[in-house]
């Protein structure tokens, strides 16, 4: 970047730092929405909280269900979901 670019991109310079960081969140929030590790220690959670009763069958299957399709999701990969929706 020469001196001149430098200096008229100046004023920019916040917003594009702003956007670096917004970036970074989002990549950390994508691997843990598809981190295997962190479905499954999910799941124990919500088991727990069925055994201790913390919340009915009800909610408990609606939600088991949900993280087994992220779950499934991640194991079969973008490509194959993509073949699904078409």
């Amino acid at each position: 970047m020469g001196l001149i670019t430098g200096l008229l991109t100046l004023p920019i310079a916040p917003v594009r730092g702003v956007v670096w960081v917004a970036e970074k969140i989002h990549d950390a929030a994508e691997r843990e929405l598809h981190d295997p590790a962190v479905l499954r220690a999910q799941l124990a959670v919500l088991n727990q909280e069925l055994e201790a009763g913390d919340i009915t069958l009800d909610e408990f299957e609606r939600e088991e269900e949900r993280l087994l399709d992220r779950l499934h999701a991640v194991r079969v990969g973008p490509a194959h979901n993509d073949r699904e929706r078409r």
